[in-house]
């Protein structure tokens, strides 16, 4: 009895302390600040402004662009029309300004992180590009003869596929850059998706089909600056004039069927009026301005350049759609059908996809698919596309992971003294591969 009065006093002991400890603690609805944590051993090592530093004076010091096995680390060539096989596994260099006058509408994503995580702005040689870029070089100057006495097959329309960071977006944007500068035109669209989501939409009754005016104007916007920066730059003949204006005044337009106008964005439809006439003589910079400047007129405008450009004869055409693979799958917009109810609305109906989409022509087109923007698996065979065309792109072999690593450790994203061959070759087969999760991974290398 008396040991049960004892225990049970003990109990009533604990119970009371607990209860004080637990009347002590504050009920704020705040949440509790975080306890401030040293920052880590590795954030201190690799800070940025450090880093810069050393960088700026590691430029002085040619001794460390060495690579593999003593070979150079970048390519002499001047540019990529100059680059061979003898490139391969060496980095390029670029400039960012001449990267942002070649490419107006943009750098793919993985470029940009490219950069910003190396401080430099190069790109690796890879053979894959090389091989493309060939591929669409013999397309326009067809070899008189063939090494070793065996055909190469040629293809006006590819699709780029391949697994999740492989790098098709950054070959696609590389191929975009060696035919501006080799004074191509250059239809290029670096966000297929774009296209399908967002924007404002509507029926046009009479295609039938389903106009985006806010794209079209966006796409418009990106042509005139192509335009003015690279359509100036392709020469009418190999020798010709300079880059100016005067040219795109001087390509008239070869079609002068009326545009169909549609419903602006925000302003509804003009009144007695459904279709824009083009008079003879009218210059292919003043359509795509006037584009840009009637919002009614935009998809039609975008239609019709699509056909204009087919059309021209006097230099290489290219069209090159990066997230093609967005373009065959349902888009953001829906149909109401009833009052509780919506239809979802395939890319195909879109006025501007419809147009662009199909490779089933004779044009030069390159697609790049974008597995990490895809919203449906796709089948193997796509329609509107050669069944020949997929050709797939191979992650890092490899050479070039090895390649890849002696950069990183150049750009000092890599502690020297914990950088190894096993160590390398340990994170390369864990990434299977994969530039970008190689690229996050080697900085932990211990």
């Amino acid at each position: 009895m008396l040991r049960s009065l004892t225990r049970a006093a003990a109990s009533h002991q604990s119970w009371q302390q607990k209860l004080t400890t637990i009347s002590s603690l504050s009920y704020s609805s705040k949440a509790p600040r975080p306890t401030p944590t040293s920052k880590p051993a590795a954030d201190i090592l690799f800070d940025e402004q450090d880093r810069l530093r050393r960088l700026a004076a590691d430029e002085k010091d040619p001794s460390l662009d060495v690579g593999p096995n003593g070979r150079p680390l970048f390519s002499s060539a001047p540019s990529l029309s100059h680059l061979t096989t003898k490139d391969t596994c060496t980095y390029f260099k670029l400039k960012k300004e001449a990267l942002d006058a070649v490419l107006p509408e943009g750098l793919p994503m993985g470029m940009v992180k490219e950069f910003q995580d190396s401080m430099r702005t190069a790109l690796l040689v890879r053979r894959s590009f090389l091989d493309l870029r060939d591929n669409f070089r013999r397309v326009v100057d067809p070899p008189m003869w063939s090494p070793a006495g065996k055909g190469v097959k040629v293809r006006k329309q590819v699709v780029l596929d391949g697994p999740v960071s492989c790098g098709k977006s950054i070959a696609l944007a590389m191929l975009v850059q060696w035919a501006r500068e080799e004074g191509w035109l250059v239809f290029y669209v670096p966000k297929g998706k774009e296209w399908t989501h967002g924007g404002f939409f509507y029926k046009h009754p009479q295609t039938g089909l389903w106009d985006t005016p806010v794209q079209a104007e966006n796409v418009l916007k990106a042509r005139l600056r192509i335009s003015l920066s690279v359509l100036l730059m392709l020469v009418y003949l190999h020798d010709f004039l300079k880059y100016n204006e005067s040219y795109l005044k001087q390509l008239p337009c070869q079609i002068l069927d009326p545009i169909p106008l549609g419903e602006g964005a925000g302003v509804g439809w003009l009144k007695d009026v459904d279709s824009l006439a083009i008079p003879e003589g009218t210059m292919l910079y003043e359509l795509v301005k006037t584009g840009i400047e009637q919002t009614h007129a935009a998809v039609g405008v975008v239609v019709r350049l699509r056909k204009e450009l087919s059309l021209v004869k006097d230099m290489p055409v290219l069209f090159a759609i990066d997230q093609y693979n967005n373009w065959f799958t349902f888009s953001e917009y829906e149909e109401p059908v009833t009052i509780r109810s919506c239809r979802p609305i395939h890319a195909r109906e879109l006025t501007m996809v419809k147009v662009f989409r199909s490779m089933m022509h004779d044009d030069m087109m390159v697609g790049a698919f974008s597995h990490s923007t895809a919203v449906g698996k796709l089948r193997k065979d796509l329609p509107d596309v050669p069944v020949d065309a997929r050709v797939m792109f191979p992650r890092y072999g490899l050479d070039e992971a090895e390649t890849v690593s002696h950069y990183y450790l150049r750009q000092r994203l890599i502690r020297r003294e914990s950088f190894s061959e096993e160590n390398w070759k340990k994170i390369y087969f864990l990434c299977n591969g994969n530039g970008t999760e190689m690229r996050g991974l080697l900085p932990f290398m211990r």
